[in-house]
């Protein structure tokens, strides 16, 4: 009994030992070390945190100014529709191509092969062109077999494949192009394979092209057809409607440049080919295309009443996929051309500055570093170091002012605004993680995961009821509930302890991270 009794005894004082030990060092290197590296963490936050306010005032601004003075494409540049020419016939018209890149895309192929082949253009000047790099080989006999269907029906359609994979979108598009039937086309259309371009698509882009020879690129915008189907798609048409409706429309109608998004747009080939082509240095062959392409004093126009629809990632995995490739590659492409950009001789010096100041270090890395990093690591922790203030312009105002101006891209979901503070901030995370890994290289650098399309696979009837079993494994998501266990700490130790009163964002916060973390976000589609 004595024995059981003096170890119960040296149990409790061991863990003494050891919380005095860690209160000696938290009391040695709190004053010295942790309150000097919160401070200037604190300047370096509140300096990112000016520079995307200024950024989005400026961009706020400018749009204004374009809505007001009607500085519209179609008064910047002559478009004027096409006209039939009897002595020459349909050579009047220009040759188009339609380049569908696709990857195992079983539930949109047809879809996407339709619209193209419904495009409205005289039939002997369109090629259309699929690239199926799909792996699965009943796949690739179903879009073999739709485009010997619309072959059957007189369309001149041409079905692409190749032995790899290599290049991933990049090097299939580069691959079309080498083709010689290619040689003959002016111009070259892109669609996704969930992308289904209107009838009138051709005749209402290609005019900017043929009578305006500096402009390379005609950007349109996107049309969500998916939007209403869960929150977290409601999240994305937000941030995605404030691209288009600001940041394109600036970027075309101040300097006539903006990152090409990859599909709905139309290239003339002879800017395509003068820029290098096709590259597959990063994940966003779009936007290094367009920087190129922009370097050799080409024109973009974005045309923002020009809309293809297309379908929203609604899987919380496909839209953390996506994320990763959209923040990574961009860092990737800033650190790899940043001193060509400097050094480029056929572009002003204020384009140059807009470039690398505004288009990427601002918006493709400001943006998601001080989302992530100021508002779910270095604010909370003020909560637990009186000494350490945050100014209520940089803590209130600024998010403020930034979040109503996100807004005005998607006026019908205003009353979602907080939903969409605290999705985005969730989002940052991984946003964050991704720059860092493009700035740096490292890890899933150069990791290319096609985006899953669903089609009408989740609308699953109503009498669908049978649940599917779910592992566990595949909702959880670690990092996720580790910030939100974080931030609930430092939400509980400011309601307790604190004095700052964020406790009600940072449960808010914690809250959503849980939400996340746990897979409660998006729609879940068992594996067929």
């Amino acid at each position: 009994m004595d024995s059981v009794s003096s170890a119960s005894n040296v149990f409790p004082a061991r863990r003494d030992d050891i919380t005095g030990q860690f209160g000696l060092i938290w009391l040695v290197l709190r004053e010295p070390l942790i309150v000097p590296v919160l401070k200037v963490l604190v300047v370096v936050c509140l300096g990112m945190s000016v520079m995307l306010f200024i950024e989005r005032v400026y961009m706020g601004v400018v749009i204004v100014f374009v809505k007001f003075l009607g500085k519209k494409p179609n008064n910047s540049y002559k478009c004027e529709p096409l006209k039939d020419d009897i002595e020459v016939g349909n050579s009047a018209y220009p040759m188009v191509l339609v380049q569908i890149p696709m990857y195992n895309e079983k539930e949109v192929y047809q879809l996407s092969i339709g619209a193209a082949c419904g495009l409205s253009w005289p039939s002997d000047r369109v090629i259309i062109q699929v690239l199926d790099d799909s792996t699965d080989p009943a796949i690739k006999s179903l879009v073999e077999l739709e485009c010997q269907r619309w072959a059957s029906k007189g369309i001149n359609i041409k079905y692409e494949i190749r032995d790899n994979r290599k290049g991933y979108k990049a090097g299939a598009l580069r691959e079309g192009m080498k083709h010689s039937y290619v040689k003959l086309c002016d111009y070259v259309a892109i669609f996704d394979a969930d992308f289904q371009p209107e009838p009138d698509f051709l005749w209402r882009s290609i005019p900017f092209l043929v009578h305006n020879p500096e402009i390379a690129l005609v950007q349109a915008r996107w049309k969500f057809v998916n939007s209403d189907e869960c929150l977290m798609t409601r999240m994305q048409e937000m941030s995605l409607d404030y691209h288009f409706t600001v940041e394109q429309e600036v970027g075309s109608a101040t300097y006539a440049f903006f990152g090409f998004n990859g599909t709905a747009g139309v290239w003339r080939i002879s800017a395509l080919n003068e820029a290098g082509g096709w590259k597959d240095r990063t994940t966003v062959e779009d936007m290094d295309l367009a920087v190129r392409a922009s370097l050799k004093g080409w024109k973009f126009v974005y045309v923002g009443d020009l809309k293809v629809k297309n379908e929203l990632p609604s899987t919380f995995t496909a839209y953390r996929y996506q994320q990763h490739r959209w923040s990574c590659g961009p860092a990737n492409l800033f650190k790899k051309m940043a001193i060509e950009i400097f050094k480029n001789k056929k572009v002003s010096l204020w384009k140059k500055c807009y470039v690398i100041y505004s288009f990427f270090f601002v918006r493709k890395i400001v943006a998601h570093l001080v989302t992530f990093v100021f508002y779910c690591v270095v604010l909370p922790s003020t909560v637990m170091f009186p000494e350490v203030s945050v100014p209520k312009w940089g803590s209130v105002y600024i998010p403020s002012i930034v979040t109503l101006l996100n807004a005005v891209g998607t006026p019908r979901s205003i009353h979602l605004l907080i939903f969409w503070i605290l999705f985005e901030n969730v989002m940052a995370l991984h946003r964050t993680k991704a720059t860092l890994m493009g700035l740096l290289e490292i890890g899933r650098v150069n990791e290319w995961v096609v985006t899953e399309k669903l089609g009408d696979k989740a609308k699953l009837p109503a009498k669908a009821t049978k649940k599917p079993r779910i592992r566990i494994g595949e909702r959880l998501h670690l990092l996720e509930l580790c910030t939100g266990a974080y931030l609930f700490f430092c939400g509980c130790y400011d309601l307790g302890s604190g004095k700052n009163r964020y406790y009600i964002f940072l449960y808010l916060q914690s809250f959503a991270f849980f939400i996340a973390g746990f897979g409660y976000v998006g729609t879940f589609v068992p594996n067929s």
